[in-house]
């Protein structure tokens, strides 16, 4: 990178040469020249003197300053180069605070600090002491025609120069925040507050210069002869006109921002799909069919196991005792109640245990 201004950092006794370059490339700009509509001639400024109207070259021109009483006062590079300033070729540190202390709208334009000839060692020295200080250093330097005032700090293993407004330089705050009086909900803070939330934290490297895109998008469809892209949607399109429920505008705010981060999740339906609905009925009928067949498995294995207990045996008892027209009352009404019993509730332990033992005595007694 092209130097565009030598000399050295006084730090203390210590001298250490250094060149200024740019730390900023070429901006964003879509180069556009002043032509003449009707015929595409370009469109020149020449400096002409408005006393003789001769057009000049730019070693006839020289720097003057008109008084008030209308005296002039000519003044050439030589005599600034002249001048007994200190930081003519010097940046002289004046002392040190922390970076974070400085107002950003303080911070101009910032350059690189490249170590010149035999200043390898102590620029690392002053990179190394300001970076275990956690300072930068603030410095004078003459540059361009104009004394700055200078912000020198450390970035990655450079030194980095940032020119400083001075402070009568910044304009005061007054008069530029609201005059009128106005309230703000605790409910709209909260509502701000997740808002911020939603749209998280920023990452500059993720940012492109959009603008630059369209115009070079615009000049090349007409270079192309085709039709430029249809116009974007304006402001009050968007819903950025004027805001009448401000609660209502973050809400939709908070919304958008939430949609755009993640992809939208469906939320469960209260009715249950037609697919779901017959899921559910075939889940049903095969529960209600293995319950079948596990009671019947059961009795089953109830009346094998008990010799005639449950509702055959019950049944069986009964008949042979009105065969034979022999039995007292107390057998029929016990084998009856047997036979209700179990048939209700066959295939259940309780309700074999309670058929099981009148069954056998109704038997003994008729027998």
């Amino acid at each position: 990178m092209r130097a565009i201004w030598k000399g050295a950092i006084s730090f203390g006794l210590v001298s250490i040469p250094v060149k200024v370059v740019s730390a900023i490339g070429s901006e964003h700009s879509v180069k556009f020249h002043q032509m003449h509509q009707s015929d595409q001639g370009r469109v020149r400024y020449r400096k002409v003197c408005e006393l003789d109207g001769e057009e000049l070259s730019q070693g006839d021109i020289v720097r003057g300053y008109t008084a008030s009483d209308g005296r002039v006062a000519v003044v050439t590079d030589d005599d600034l180069s002249e001048l007994p300033l200190p930081t003519a070729r010097t940046i002289e540190v004046h002392g040190f605070l922390a970076a974070d202390d400085v107002d950003p709208l303080r911070l101009g334009k910032p350059y690189y600090l490249s170590p010149d000839t035999s200043g390898a060692k102590p620029y690392v020295l002053m990179r190394e002491a300001l970076r275990r200080s956690e300072k930068a250093a603030v410095a004078k330097l003459a540059m361009r025609g104009h004394e700055t005032l200078a912000l020198v700090r450390v970035q990655d293993d450079v030194l980095v120069l940032h020119q400083l407004y001075w402070p009568d330089e910044v304009n005061s705050t007054e008069g530029v925040a609201p005059t009128e009086r106005v309230r703000v909900t605790d409910a709209e803070l909260d509502m701000a507050d997740t808002l911020i939330g939603a749209l998280g934290s920023a990452d500059l490297e993720e940012f492109h210069d959009e603008y630059q895109a369209a115009v070079e998008e615009l000049v090349t469809a007409k270079l192309e002869g085709a039709e430029p892209s249809a116009e974007p949607e304006s402001a009050e399109d968007r819903g950025g006109g004027k805001v009448i429920d401000l609660m209502a505008a973050l809400r939709q705010s908070v919304e958008a921002a939430q949609g755009s981060r993640k992809a939208p999740r469906s939320e469960p339906s209260s009715k249950p799909s037609a697919k779901d609905a017959d899921a559910k009925k075939t889940v049903s009928k095969r529960a209600a069919a293995k319950t079948a067949s596990s009671r019947s498995s059961g009795a089953k294995k109830s009346t094998s196991t008990s010799g005639g207990s449950g509702s055959g045996s019950a049944k069986k008892t009964a008949a042979k005792s009105t065969a034979k027209g022999s039995g007292s009352s107390t057998a029929k009404s016990t084998a009856k109640s047997t036979a209700k019993s179990t048939a209700g509730s066959s295939g259940r332990k309780g309700a074999k245990s309670a058929s099981k033992a009148p069954a056998r005595g109704a038997a003994k007694k008729t027998g």
